[in-house]
């Protein structure tokens, strides 16, 4: 990410002689001026050509990108070459000082853990998903579709689109955003709302205690995916190192999110969710005692002996996975923090 003003440094390989550069606001679908078809986006600069002759031999770095004032949110600048050939690198604006009171945090982690980009040549992909002999991944790799990351259009495109498109602003941040705050404290002075629509999986021991900081705080979450908060990793320079699972290092993710992963089949059972009771939380939907709603799963979490007191189940599907129910739930601090969970992988995506 970077602030207004930030200048970064593009690494390029092609051996197209000739290069045109573009930067690309991700906006809804909705905004046709100017779209750039791929991502969806609105273009923020003119395109710029460069003469890459002399750099066709071998990776060249560019100083390109110098943020103005524009909006935080996620960005792309797209690289096209004459041929056609194009490529997108993803980058997100944050703001010095915090224009809303409400952050989103996208899993910028958990973009890379699925990221299948072969950099040692082997023939496969360097990432855990591929190998359980690989334990550590470069966090600097392009995203091999292109440059756009893996599962994007599932996990996060609707719901920032669905943000602009109802003209809410927030604050996003990347995973390493959430890692710099120096405590929960000062993440409660800046927000009041939390948001992690995607697949926020893969936490650092620093983010997780600066999360449950803010949540003891009276801060508030929003967990709109499912399996959350799943893997401890380390930070290593531009490495990240899988550790441990969150449950098995004595911090069950149910703790924190009020549920965690129970169970997932790729998307092979999908099930509408059936509403408990007339909470609150459905006021204005029109949905009532046992009406259904949607169409979800992939991954799928439920409440465990960690979910903290009070946790009310809001909405289920009922044995989606064996015997194994989703759960959409809510609970709320002394402290006054409140603290929903959507309980299933592709909610966001709705």
């Amino acid at each position: 990410s970077y602030a207004p003003g930030a200048q970064a440094d593009l690494q390029i390989t092609t051996d197209a002689s000739s290069l045109r550069l573009q930067v690309f606001y991700f906006s809804s679908q909705a905004l046709r001026r100017g779209r750039d078809f791929k991502t969806s986006g609105t273009a923020m600069t003119s395109p710029i050509r460069i003469d890459w002759r002399n750099h066709r031999d071998a990776p060249s770095r560019l100083r390109v990108v110098r943020a103005g004032d524009w909006p935080s949110g996620l960005y792309f600048l797209r690289l096209s070459a004459s041929d056609g050939r194009v490529g997108y690198a993803p980058f997100v604006v944050r703001r010095v000082t915090p224009h809303s009171r409400i952050a989103v945090v996208l899993s910028t982690n958990t973009w890379q853990a699925y990221n299948f980009w072969d950099a040692n040549g082997d023939g496969w992909g360097d990432s855990w998903y591929v190998s359980d002999a690989t334990r550590s991944i470069d966090l600097t790799r392009p995203f091999l579709d292109f440059g756009v990351p893996f599962r994007f259009r599932a996990w996060d495109l609707d719901f920032i689109a669905w943000l602009n498109r109802t003209g809410k602003r927030v604050d996003f941040l990347s995973d390493d955003d959430l890692d710099a705050f120096p405590g929960g404290d000062e993440l409660a002075a800046a927000y009041d709302l939390v948001v992690f629509p995607g697949h926020a999986e893969y936490v650092t021991e620093h983010a997780y205690d600066v999360v449950e900081r803010y949540r003891d705080r009276g801060g508030n979450l929003m967990f709109l995916s499912a399996n959350n908060f799943f893997w401890k990793v380390r930070r290593h320079g531009k490495l990240l190192t899988k550790v441990v699972l969150w449950r098995n290092a004595g911090r069950p993710e149910a703790s924190l999110a009020g549920v965690q992963f129970v169970a997932g089949d790729y998307g092979g059972r999908q099930g509408a969710y059936v509403v408990h009771g007339s909470s609150w939380a459905f006021t204005g939907t029109g949905l009532a005692d046992g009406d259904r709603f949607g169409h979800y799963g992939f991954e799928i979490d439920a409440r465990s002996a960690a979910s903290p007191p009070g946790t009310q189940v809001l909405a289920s599907i009922p044995n989606l996975m064996g015997s194994r129910s989703a759960e959409m739930t809510y609970y709320e601090t002394p402290a006054g923090a409140k603290v929903f969970a959507a309980g299933a992988l592709n909610f966001t995506a709705s």
